[in-house]
């Protein structure tokens, strides 16, 4: 099984960047998995919008150099992997 070769800091609603807060993306080739270890996020993709709600049992993908951005719902404390491939969330533990 395929693992992310790198991870984001934790944040929570007082330490998520700017940079996560307004729209981004990742470079191509590079997957997110977006993980809520407490609380609730919602993550929006600009083209076309959507919009996810993500908590701990729901994380999200987010495809190579899709534009979206993060918005805390309340407290919460999430991190992002990332993978170079599709993380596959049928496989083993989601949060683990």
């Amino acid at each position: 099984m395929s693992e992310p070769y790198a991870s984001s800091p934790i944040f929570d609603e007082q330490t998520l960047p700017d940079a996560l807060r307004n729209d981004h993306r990742t470079k191509t080739g590079t997957w997110g998995l977006l993980r809520v270890l407490e609380g609730e996020v919602r993550l929006i993709f600009t083209e076309p919008h959507t919009e996810h709600r993500v908590t701990p049992d729901s994380p999200a993908i987010i495809p190579p150099q899709a534009t979206h951005y993060v918005v805390p719902v309340g407290a919460m404390r999430m991190q992002v992997e990332f993978w170079r491939e599709r993380p596959d969330l049928s496989k083993g533990p989601v949060n683990g």
